[in-house]
């Protein structure tokens, strides 16, 4: 494992957190030096004044450092983040690691009837859909069972009770990007965006109020519809918010006429009531009475009914890095602390992560995570030891399915592509470039893996902060098509890089945050 940065500039000097080059006169920068001439014109833009600009590319064959600025000093990374979550997660719970859900009894049936309680016991699965709770009533149907004298109890013992992360926004509760974290909750589509809902609003009759329903339904949240069907050809004016700390849906706007159904999402309050309601109605529909929910602990020893297993967690990698689903962090971390601390939480999972990206390379001095998705401000990290950990990370056993998960430019595949499908398409970037994305207001990040034009595999971490103009996210395109057309020694002087135009999703005024500078799957954009 390399841990040492060699510094190979050249005719180049670093001073400070800055690259000057120092050039025979009237010598043409060549080589590293054309490059580094390149990179400080992409960052001379005015977007960036005043802002923190934390920028390294290192050639990890060598360990020379091509460009530097910034780089030791601590930014909020964003999504950035889920490069430490994933790496950690890896290498504390293994690539073929499994979520369980069981149920289970320990009451005594005659015939077909329990004469006792049903527990639904769960260890953080965020691939759970509606179809696997369907499945797992099959089978408790299949044991004979008809009737439940006791009631339907969820155990979601296996992590804490605590449902958000540390430094998250209040208002940013209703969005699916914040959903609450359990050990037991739905996922609503095969994006697997766990703890929340869909709301589906279709047109009825001009004047009418349009239909709501939920996906998949279910009575934990109520919707208050206050929506209308407009006259026919216009466009779908539809806002969905939860209220804060509560249960109630507001649904309110229009809906064309003869339009298709609207969709968007819901955050679930209670994930684990949520499951039980949507495994009742399962139970129900397999022709399985209970009498009521509630929750409990699910007893040593119990009679196993039904189980099912997830997909493996390099299986997931790719939902959860490709799309940047905040929900797979954060189960990650708490399922680390669990299986190695023996506690669910946050904070027990941070600690494994910590010790596990030390043993990556990474300096916990210079560190700070509270979450496992970046979604809150606190969280600190250098461009540098994310560069440190995409070197360190090609030597291990897991790198292979790490990098195919990691969003690749231009590719319209969304499970290929990810975040990066609309970018950088039609460049030298395109479908060699592997990177993970990260933006929130304020921060945008783009870290990975690019091959040069001379076949040179460099690492990256461009970390942008405080900016207060539109996201500058076309400059980390221009950085990393750049870094694409480097050619070595034999590299000259480009200019600026023509950067082509990518679909940034549009902000909207009726919501709280601004749309355009999240995460494009956050607002199911890409």
């Amino acid at each position: 494992m390399r841990r040492r940065w060699g510094v190979a500039f050249g005719l180049a000097v670093v001073l400070g957190a800055s690259v000057v080059l120092v050039a025979p006169s009237g010598a043409a920068p060549s080589g590293p030096d054309a490059l580094r001439v390149d990179l400080d014109d992409i960052l001379a833009d005015q977007r960036l004044n005043g802002s923190h600009t934390g920028v390294v590319v290192r050639d990890p064959a060598t360990d020379e450092v091509l460009y530097s600025r910034q780089a030791a000093d601590r930014a909020t990374p964003a999504s950035n983040a889920k490069l430490l979550t994933s790496a950690a997660a890896l290498e504390a719970l293994g690539p073929e690691y499994r979520f369980r859900t069981d149920v289970v009894t320990d009451a005594p049936q005659l015939g077909p009837v329990l004469s006792g309680d049903l527990y639904l016991r769960g260890t953080g699965d965020p691939t759970l859909l509606a179809a696997d709770y369907d499945r797992l009533a099959e089978q408790v149907a299949a044991a004979g069972i008809r009737l439940v004298r006791g009631r339907l109890l969820t155990d979601s013992s296996w992590f804490d009770d605590v449902p958000l992360g540390t430094g998250w926004a209040w208002d940013d509760e209703p969005y699916y990007f914040a959903a609450p974290v359990s050990a037991l909750t739905v996922a609503p589509d095969a994006d697997f965006d766990a703890g929340t809902a869909i709301v589906r609003v279709s047109p009825t009759a001009e004047g009418r109020p349009a239909a709501v329903q939920l996906e998949p339904a279910t009575g934990v949240v109520q919707i208050d519809n206050r929506t209308t069907t407009s006259a026919a050809d216009g466009e779908p004016d539809v806002t969905v918010e939860r209220e804060h700390g509560g249960s109630r849906v507001v649904v309110s706007g229009t809906v064309p006429a003869g339009a298709q159904p609207f969709e968007d999402f819901t955050t679930v309050p209670n994930p684990a009531g949520y499951a039980a309601d949507v495994f009742a109605r399962a139970l129900t529909a397999h022709g399985v009475t209970i009498r009521g929910t509630g929750e409990g602990t699910a007893p040593a020893g119990g009679r196993e009914l039904a189980s099912r297993h997830s997909i493996p967690l390099r299986e997931l990698l790719v939902p959860f890095l490709k799309l940047s689903n905040n929900g797979h962090a954060e189960v990650l971390v708490k399922a680390m602390g669990r299986e190695v601390r023996g506690d669910g939480s946050w904070s027990a999972g941070l600690e494994v992560l910590t010790d596990k990206l030390s043993r990556l390379g990474v300096d916990p001095a210079v560190l700070r995570m509270v979450d496992g998705s970046g979604l809150s401000t606190m969280d600190q990290v250098t461009p540098e030891q994310l560069a440190v950990l995409l070197d360190n990370a090609r030597e291990r056993p897991w790198f292979r399915s790490w990098y195919d998960a990691l969003p690749v430019a231009g590719v319209a595949d969304r499970m290929v592509g990810g975040t990066l499908r609309n970018r950088m398409a039609g460049t030298a970037a395109e479908n060699n470039v592997h990177a993970k994305t990260g933006s929130m207001t304020g921060v945008t990040s783009l870290s990975g893996y690019v091959t040069t034009a001379n076949g040179r595999e460099l690492v990256f971490s461009v970390v942008f902060n405080d900016f207060l103009t539109s996201s500058p996210k076309d400059l980390e395109d221009a950085i990393a098509i750049r870094l694409a057309e480097y050619n070595g020694a034999d590299d000259q002087p480009r200019g600026r890089v023509h950067v082509p135009q990518s679909r940034t999703p549009p902000d909207d005024p009726s919501t709280r945050v601004d749309e355009s500078t999240l995460e494009c799957p956050w607002v199911k954009a890409c």
